[in-house]
């Protein structure tokens, strides 16, 4: 589904990016609600949200981690608040889901299978850490498969999209969770429209080269058809490039410091909404127009952020 207007998504922290590699990566509870207001403010209509320890900024999936910062963030900001349900890569799927179950949000991510998620190069680049827990977390990834079976994914359709409503980023790595993700279409438990994040780059997925996006958008085409909102996501340098060629292609786009650390050539970014001023600076340039958060939920069909637990 093509639509007339552009939505940005902000990932604000994840659980891949750690203390060390930038002092603005967010993980405070302060820190990230001051991030996703800047952000909204910037233009981002869609705030994709993990939770970290305060104590350390290792990823967490705790309840009193989210409600630290999720209350402040909702009245502050009308944007849709958007909570992982991958969490990090060291957790259980109970574990994940159990911000999400609690909160009932207008929308979660969930990663369409099971895969190699390989951060391991990233501790090559680094000689001192902030924190003990850094490096052995970054390492273990070459020995580290992320699960989301067949039977996981129709649990989390079924517990929060039939039992709280929510609504789903459909975040696929590969060609293959298309098709996973075509097979839950036909079951009946994935309902149009649905959001579908084409992610490039991550070790273990596939790669940031622009036939690769082609090759996306036109299997999602087919399988698809007019019953997907197609957005597009690209780890590292690539972000920028491929979110400029997923917007002149009709699409949707997300930026954030969960996906790329970098402003530009070399430059950190100093926010994440700095790279929101970015990304919406190139789509307006493209005589496009940015979706507010209202525009993204007549188009996603979300059900509004008065029927949340938080």
């Amino acid at each position: 589904m093509n639509t007339s207007k552009v939505i940005i998504t902000c990932a604000l922290t994840g659980g891949i990016h750690t203390p060390t590699m930038s002092d603005a990566l967010p993980w405070t509870p302060q820190q990230i609600l001051d991030e996703g207001i800047a952000a909204a403010e910037a233009g981002a209509a869609v705030l994709h949200l993990h939770a970290r320890d305060p104590k350390d900024g290792r990823p967490s999936p705790k309840v009193e981690h989210f409600m630290a910062y999720l209350p402040q963030l909702r009245q502050a900001t009308d944007a849709v608040l958007n909570i992982t349900t991958g969490g990090a890569l060291n957790m259980t799927v109970e574990e994940r889901l159990a911000g999400p179950l609690k909160f009932a949000p207008e929308m979660c991510s969930l990663n369409m299978g099971s895969m190699n998620f390989g951060i391991f190069p990233l501790a090559d680049r680094y000689h001192q850490w902030k924190f003990e827990w850094e490096e052995p977390y970054l390492r273990g990834t070459d020995d580290f498969i992320f699960r989301n079976t067949f039977r996981d994914i129709a649990y989390i359709l079924q517990a929060l999209g039939e039992g709280h409503g929510t609504r789903f980023e459909c975040e696929c790595y590969d060609i293959g969770h298309l098709y996973t993700l075509a097979h839950f279409l036909d079951r009946g438990l994935i309902k149009p429209p649905f959001f579908v994040q084409s992610i490039f780059g991550v070790l273990g997925g596939i790669g940031s080269d622009a036939s690769n996006l082609m090759f996306m958008r036109e299997t999602a085409d087919r399988l698809f058809g007019d019953a997907y909102v197609w957005s597009v996501l690209a780890a590292g340098r690539r972000q920028i490039p491929f979110t400029t060629m997923a917007a002149t292609l009709g699409g949707n786009v997300r930026v954030g410091l969960e996906d790329s650390l970098y402003l530009g050539r070399r430059e950190l970014a100093a926010s994440n909404a700095d790279q929101v001023r970015k990304i919406r600076r190139v789509i307006e340039e493209l005589s496009l127009e940015v979706a507010t958060p209202a525009d993204t939920r007549q188009i996603l069909s979300l059900k509004g952020s008065d029927q949340v637990n938080f």
